[in-house]
């Protein structure tokens, strides 16, 4: 019999992910600079995503916190979350920390975030979000399998 995992195995923590790929994307961006806005422009767009991203990012998190689980991936969890930003996404952070990621791009001014953000996006879905899905279906079984045909991944 096997044991079931602890926790969902993710490569790393997803800020950590997202602050690697916003650290290279800044460096390449000094090497080879690739602006494309105007000052007024990169602000409102900046704005335009980070404020969203950031509520979205507080909102999920305050129902992890409220259902008594564990916002780290890395950490076991004890409750399914659908309520809240879960009830339209199943992955409310990882879409915020990309919102967050595509505003810095517009704030800074740099394609290199753009060029950058489906490698991004790639790392979140295979190396934490597939990861996180197979461990909650084998923690909390039907209940999530019927969860996942009503609610998308992503939006």
């Amino acid at each position: 019999m096997t044991e079931e995992p602890r926790n969902a195995g993710v490569i790393a923590p997803p800020p950590i992910i997202v602050l690697v790929a916003l650290l290279a994307g800044v460096e390449l961006d000094a090497l080879l600079p690739a602006p494309f806005l105007g000052p007024v422009v990169q602000t409102v767009l900046g704005v335009a995503f980070i404020v969203p991203g950031v509520a979205l990012a507080f909102w999920a998190i305050r129902r992890f916190r409220k259902s008594g689980t564990e916002v780290e991936p890395w950490k076991p969890n004890t409750a399914l979350v659908i309520e809240g930003p879960y009830r339209f996404t199943r992955n409310p952070m990882y879409l915020a920390l990309a919102l967050l990621f595509a505003g810095l791009g517009f704030a800074i001014d740099t394609l290199w975030l753009f060029a950058l953000l489906p490698l991004l996006v790639a790392t979140l879905h295979y190396g934490v979000i597939r990861r996180e899905e197979h461990y909650l279906e084998g923690l909390f079984g039907e209940p999530y399998r019927d969860y996942c045909t009503k609610v998308r991944r992503w939006i």
